[in-house]
C-alpha cells in the first residue's frame, strides 16, 4: 500500500503510524523494551509517531514519552525522516486530565515539547483537546502564532467535532484531525468529519482504532471478525487496521503498542487488502 499524505504538508506517511502513548504510562514496559517497540515499528516503514506531553508516567515526568521517542530516534540514526506528532491542552495533575487549552499554557507546553524532544521545530503539532473554559478560537490563534514563530510547522487538532474544525481553519490550515474511532465507534466515519477532512484535504488519524482493552476484547467474541481473521490469515486486529485504511487514503490509523509484537502486526497491517464486501461488512458493526 502507498504512502499517504499528511494534510497538504507535502509530507508522505507510512500508511500506519506508532502510538506512543502506552510506552509511558504507569506501568508500561520500561525504556529498554520501549525504545526496542519504536525501533522495531521504525525498521518496519512506520515513519510518523503519535505523542503528548502528557503521556508520563505521573505529573513529575511532563515529556517522558516524547524523551523516550527522542533517544529511539537517536539510536535509528536518521536513516529516514519520522515525524513526531505532539499535542498539547491538557493538564495531567490528578486521574481526570482535564483540558487546559489556555493560551499560556499551550505556549509552555510547546516549549516544553520542543525541550523535550530536542528539536527547533515540532513537526505537527495538535490541540489536545478544546477546553470548554477557554474560547476555542484563542486557543488554535496561540497554534497558529507559535506556528508564525517557527516553533511548530504544522497544525492538527484533536477529539474536535466538525464545527471545531470549520472555525479553526478560519484562522490556521489545518493538516491533521485525530479523533477516537473503530468499528465500534465510527460516527466520524458515517458523519461528516472525515467526508470534511477529504474536502478540506486533510489526514484523518483515527486513534483507539480497535477501542482499547474494551474492543480487543469483543473483537475476539465478534462473530464477523473472526470470520474475517480466518479467512485472511491474520488477527482480528490486523483486520480492523486494514478496514480504516480501506475506508479513505486520507487515514492513516495510530495503533498504539506496548510490545515489539503488536508494533510489527500494526505495520504488517498495511499490506492487508479487504475486498470491498468485507470493508461494508465491518462498517456494519457500528
Amino acid at each position: 500500500m502507498g504512502f499517504r499524505a499528511l494534510g497538504r504538508t507535502g509530507i508522505r506517511l507510512f500508511p500506519v503510524g506508532l502510538g506512543a502513548m502506552p510506552l509511558s504510562l504507569e506501568g508500561g514496559p520500561g525504556e529498554e523494551t520501549g525504545i526496542s517497540v519504536i525501533l522495531a515499528s521504525l525498521e518496519r516503514g512506520v515513519n510518523c509517531i503519535d505523542t503528548a506531553n502528557v503521556y508520563c508516567p505521573n505529573d513529575n515526568d511532563i515529556g517522558h514519552n516524547e524523551r523516550l521517542i527522542r533517544k529511539a530516534l537517536g539510536r535509528f540514526g536518521g536513516r529516514e525522516p519520522v515525524v513526531v506528532a505532539t499535542k498539547g491542552g491538557l493538564d495531567r495533575r490528578g486521574p481526570a486530565w482535564p483540558s487546559d487549552a489556555r493560551p499560556e499554557f499551550l505556549r509552555s507546553s510547546c516549549e516544553g515539547s520542543l525541550r523535550a524532544l530536542g528539536v527547533p521545530a515540532i513537526t505537527l503539532y495538535q490541540l489536545h483537546a478544546p477546553d470548554r473554559k477557554v474560547p476555542f478560537e484563542d486557543s488554535v490563534g496561540e497554534l497558529a502564532r507559535l506556528k508564525e514563530e517557527g516553533k511548530i510547522l504544522h497544525v492538527g487538532l484533536s477529539n474536535v467535532t466538525v464545527a471545531q474544525l470549520e472555525a479553526a481553519l478560519a484562522i490556521v490550515r489545518i493538516e491533521s484531525v485525530q479523533n477516537r474511532c473503530n468499528p465500534f465507534e465510527c460516527e466520524d466515519y458515517r458523519g461528516g468529519m472525515l467526508r470534511a477532512c477529504e474536502e478540506q484535504g486533510i489526514t484523518y488519524l483515527p486513534y483507539a482504532v480497535v477501542g482499547g482493552q474494551w474492543g480487543h476484547a469483543r473483537a475476539q467474541r465478534h462473530p464477523a471478525l473472526q470470520e474475517l481473521a480466518a479467512k485472511y490469515g491474520r488477527t482480528s486486529y490486523e483486520v480492523i487496521v486494514a478496514w480504516h485504511l480501506a475506508v479513505s487514503d486520507r487515514v492513516v490509523p495510530i495503533p498504539g503498542a506496548s510490545k515489539i509484537a503488536s508494533a510489527v502486526s500494526s505495520a504488517a497491517a498495511a499490506e492487508l487488502r479487504l475486498s470491498p464486501e468485507d470493508v461494508r461488512r465491518i462498517a456494519g458493526i457500528c
